[in-house]
C-alpha cells in the first residue's frame, strides 16, 4: 500500500472511531437523561443525523483508501495474462516501490512448452526399417 493509500484508511478509521464515540456518548447521555425523568416516558431521540453522516462518510473512506491500497487486477482469460507475461516479463508486474509482486510465477505455461513433443510412430517405424535393412544388407 502507498502512503496515500494509507493515510487515506487511517483518516477514516480516525473518523470512524470518532463516529462510534460520539455514538456512545449519545446513547449514554440519552439513558442518563431517561433515568432521571423515568416517571415521564417521552419519546426516545433516535441517533442525531451528524452521527450518522459522519459513520457513511468514514466507511467511504475507509473503503477508498483500501481500494487504492490494491495492485493492479490480473486478466480472466488466461491467454492475456500469458501473453503480458511473454511481452513484459517481470517489468509488468512490479508494484508501486518497484518490487517484483509476491505472486509472479512467470510463464504459467513453461512446463507445457518444456516438455518433449508427442512420439512419431510411423517415424520412428520407417528409421528402424531402415536400420534394418541396412543391419541386414551389411550382414
Amino acid at each position: 500500500m502507498t502512503w496515500l493509500s494509507k493515510s487515506t484508511a487511517a483518516l477514516g478509521f480516525v473518523l470512524l472511531t470518532h463516529a462510534c464515540y460520539s455514538a456512545h456518548e449519545h446513547s449514554a447521555l440519552q439513558s442518563h437523561r431517561a433515568a432521571s425523568l423515568s416517571s415521564s416516558s417521552g419519546p426516545t431521540s433516535s441517533l442525531p443525523i451528524d452521527i450518522a453522516i459522519e459513520t457513511f462518510v468514514a466507511t467511504f473512506v475507509i473503503a477508498l483508501g483500501l481500494v487504492l491500497g490494491t495492485s493492479q487486477l490480473r486478466p480472466i482469460q488466461w491467454r492475456v495474462w500469458a501473453g503480458k507475461i511473454e511481452r513484459e516479463g517481470e517489468s509488468g508486474f512490479t508494484n508501486s516501490s518497484g518490487e517484483v509482486e509476491k505472486d509472479y510465477v512467470g510463464n504459467p505455461f513453461r512446463l507445457l512448452e518444456s516438455r518433449p513433443g508427442f512420439v512419431d510412430i510411423r517415424k520412428q517405424r520407417k528409421e528402424f526399417a531402415a536400420w534394418r535393412k541396412e543391419t541386414s544388407a551389411t550382414a
